[in-house]
This record gives structure tokens, C-alpha cells and sequence, in this order.
């Protein structure tokens, strides 16, 4: 009976975090975790030459030389991909090195890396409040799926955090936030957000998705708030050839009850795009820079011009949360959101009239991309009505501008040859 006790696994399944293979100094820069940080990978103690770039795990299957060797796996290796694998802890380590959380989780898309994080806390009869605009994908899962598991909903304006204080009931679980906010860059004071969570009476968690913020500029975890998730799609990939998304959690019991949801609705991501993800983190500061260097000097450029009506930046003085984006970012972030003179028609001869930057969806990659959220990101397609999108301030002439590495002065020309194009009789 000894014996055979002495075998047994103890310790949480849920709880792999792992531990860097180096110690790094405390003050270390973001931008060295960035390059350096590596987990130490499961079952390979002993291993004499370690590679500086790990290797893509596409193995379903794990070979074992003894019974209980299986049992030892489940806490210290590998067994089968659902419940983990060497390159998606490896882009989860790399991530939650930068949020500076308990643990993070790979998914197959951002939506996924929402939709479970949900799932996995909310129940019947709990209250979720959530802003008002707000990522399409998500406003539609909040608003159309929540209801079929009994959970309550309220919506309100984005970053008025006034608001989301008067909202709170006595069965508030998750106060959800995302900053900047897609599309109009608002900026949610987070150290905020966090402080009117505590004022919850019943024990509720926040949630930020900070795909546009990424955790080079922003880490919502230090000030408080208890999940933080990503599209790694977007900045994080920063290639725009992947598909995925991400979760860091502040507490381990958060983060271990989103775990065992995770693998048991398969929401993991692929051992090819971890690597991915992987790669595109180790150049994430240097994008960074770049991106927020060429947008500070193109939303200048368009403030000033006559045929841009309003430019939303939050490095811009004029930006309404100027002063809350400069006492919790690190720079301003890529995009650059404008409205344009003339209305619909004037919108769509402008973005179709770019020769260097691309008209296409999504973002943070190293091209410029540009796109007209009333016709596609937050059209009607995606069960948003014109009267939703019009309230929420999203209107015909708004245009979202996600900028990459580009010169910043050929992306002007490029701008000015399109403003050049179009025409200012309203709709």
C-alpha cells in the first residue's frame, strides 16, 4: 500500500505555471522578457542542449515506458495536446511574463479566449455589465448568446465608469471592459475598474479585453483587474498569418477554473500558431514603437486637415481620456480612428482610393490596414442595426485606421491622395 501511495499524483491538474529558465533581475525591461523569457518545458530534465527557438509540437500521442509514468505526466509532461503541449506553454508562458499574471491560457481565437473565460464564471441568474461600443464579436455573444444560460445583462456606455458604478446589482458577477475600446479608442481607466469590482457585493471578477492596448503598453493585471485577454491575431502574432487568442489570470483559482472548461470544450489552440505567436512576441516592443511613432504623427496630420471632421487618438490633447491613457500606457497604440467629411459616400470613396494602404479588416500587423466600420466590422452583417451603431457614436464617415510599420510620411501621401478623391456633398 506504501508503495503504491508513493506513486500517486498530488498537486491541482489545472495548475501547470511554469518557471522561467532564467532568474531575472527585478526591474528587468518589458522589452527584454519580450526576447528572453522560456519556460522551463516539461519532462525534458536531463536534456543536455536546449534549443534557443522551442519546436512546433504536433504530436497527438505521447509514448510511455511504465503505467505511472502516465499518472506523473498529468503535472510534470505531457500526455495529449488538449491538456497541453510544449508550444502552447511556451507562447502562454512568453505572454503572461509580460501580464505579470498567475498563469495564461492559448485559444484558437480571441473570441474563444472571451467566450470561455465567460462560460467558465458566469451561471444562471448571474449579472454581466459590459460596454457600449464594443468589439462586434463579442457585443453579440454578450447580448444574443448569455441570455439562453439565464444571465443578466446591462450595457453601458463605454469607459464612463460612473456608469458602470450605478449599474451593479446584488448579483453582478463579471464587469467587462476592453480599452482602447474598438472602434472609437476610448480609454477605460482600469485602476478604476477594478476598485468599482471590489464595491461588487457579490465577489464579481473583471475582464478587459486589451487586444488594442497589448501587454507592452498596458498590463491590467498590475492594476487590478482579474482577467485580461488578447487576440493574438493582432499585435501579438503582429503578422497577420495566424489565428488565436489568449488569457492571462491575476489569481491561480480563476485561472484553474477557466483551465478545466478549456479542456473540456477543446478551446485550445494549435501547437503551429502558438509557435507563431511565440515569434511575433520577441518583436513585439520594437513593433510597438514603430507603430505608436507612425500614429502619433499621422493622427497629427489629420487633425489638421479640412476634410477630417473629428480624429480619435488617445495621445492627442483633445482626446476625452488623454489624461487616463497617459497615467497607464506606455505609448498610445497603432490605430487611429477619424471621421470624414461628406457621410457614407464620401467614406467609401476615401478607403477605396488608398494605393499603399490595404482595405481589409482586422489589425496590428506590420502592413497599414483601413476599413469603414458601418459597412464592415460593425455593419449590419454582424446584427448590429444602424440605430445601435449610430447611438454607440459609430457613424457613416467614421473610418479605422490600423497603422504598420510603413513610412510614416508614404502613408501620408497615401492619405492625401485619397482625401484628394473625395467628394464633400453629405448623403
Amino acid at each position: 500500500m506504501a508503495e503504491k501511495q508513493s506513486n500517486h499524483v498530488t498537486g491541482n491538474l489545472h495548475d501547470r505555471r511554469q518557471e522561467d529558465e532564467r532568474i531575472f533581475r527585478e526591474g528587468t525591461s518589458l522589452d527584454t522578457l519580450a526576447v528572453s523569457s522560456k519556460p522551463k518545458l516539461k519532462g525534458k530534465e536531463g536534456q543536455l542542449g536546449t534549443p534557443i527557438i522551442p519546436s512546433i509540437s504536433v504530436s497527438a500521442v505521447h509514448r510511455f515506458n511504465e503505467v505511472d509514468d502516465f499518472s506523473k505526466s498529468l503535472l510534470d509532461g505531457y500526455f495529449y495536446p488538449r491538456y497541453g503541449n510544449h508550444s502552447c506553454e511556451s507562447a502562454a508562458h512568453a505572454i503572461n511574463t509580460l501580464e505579470g499574471g498567475a498563469g495564461a491560457l492559448m485559444f484558437p481565437s480571441g473570441m474563444s479566449a472571451c467566450t470561455t473565460s465567460l462560460l467558465a464564471i458566469l451561471k444562471a441568474g448571474d449579472h454581466i455589465i459590459a460596454p457600449d461600443p464594443v468589439y462586434a464579436g463579442s457585443y453579440n455573444f454578450i447580448k444574443d448568446f448569455l441570455p439562453n444560460y439565464g444571465v443578466e445583462i446591462t450595457f453601458v456606455e463605454a469607459c464612463n465608469m460612473e456608469a458602470y458604478r450605478k449599474a451593479i446589482k446584488t448579483n453582478t458577477k463579471v464587469i467587462y471592459g476592453e480599452t482602447p475600446t474598438n472602434p472609437k479608442l476610448a480609454v477605460m481607466d482600469l485602476a478604476e475598474l477594478a476598485q468599482i469590482t471590489k464595491e461588487a457585493p457579490a465577489g464579481a471578477l473583471s475582464i478587459v479585453d486589451s487586444t488594442f492596448g497589448t501587454p507592452y503598453l498596458q498590463q491590467p493585471l498590475k492594476l487590478g483587474i482579474d482577467i485580461v485577454f488578447h487576440s493574438c491575431t493582432k499585435y501579438l502574432g503582429g503578422h497577420s498569418d495566424l489565428l488565436g487568442g489568449c488569457a492571462s489570470c491575476k489569481d491561480s483559482d480563476v485561472l484553474q477554473k477557466i483551465t478545466r472548461l478549456y479542456r473540456q470544450l477543446g478551446t485550445c489552440m494549435s501547437p503551429f500558431d502558438a509557435f507563431l505567436v511565440l515569434r511575433g512576441l520577441r518583436t513585439l516592443p520594437v513593433r510597438m514603437r514603430k507603430h505608436c511613432s507612425n500614429a502619433m504623427k499621422i493622427a497629427q496630420f489629420l487633425e489638421q486637415h479640412p476634410k477630417i471632421t473629428n480624429v480619435y487618438y488617445p495621445g492627442l490633447p483633445s482626446h476625452p481620456q488623454h489624461e487616463v491613457a497617459k497615467k497607464q500606457m506606455k505609448d498610445y497604440g497603432g490605430m487611429v480612428v477619424f471621421e470624414v467629411a461628406g457621410g457614407l459616400n464620401a467614406a467609401k470613396t476615401f478607403v477605396e482610393s488608398v494605393d499603399l494602404i490595404n482595405l481589409a479588416v482586422s489589425l496590428g500587423g506590420t502592413e497599414s490596414l483601413i476599413e469603414h466600420p458601418a459597412s464592415m466590422t460593425h455593419g449590419s452583417w454582424t446584427g448590429i442595426t444602424d440605430e445601435e451603431r449610430r447611438s454607440t457614436g459609430i457613424s457613416d464617415g467614421l473610418i479605422r485606421f490600423s497603422i504598420g510599420l510603413e513610412d510614416a510620411d508614404d502613408l501620408i501621401a497615401d492619405l492625401t491622395h485619397a482625401l484628394n478623391k473625395m467628394q464633400l456633398t453629405e448623403d
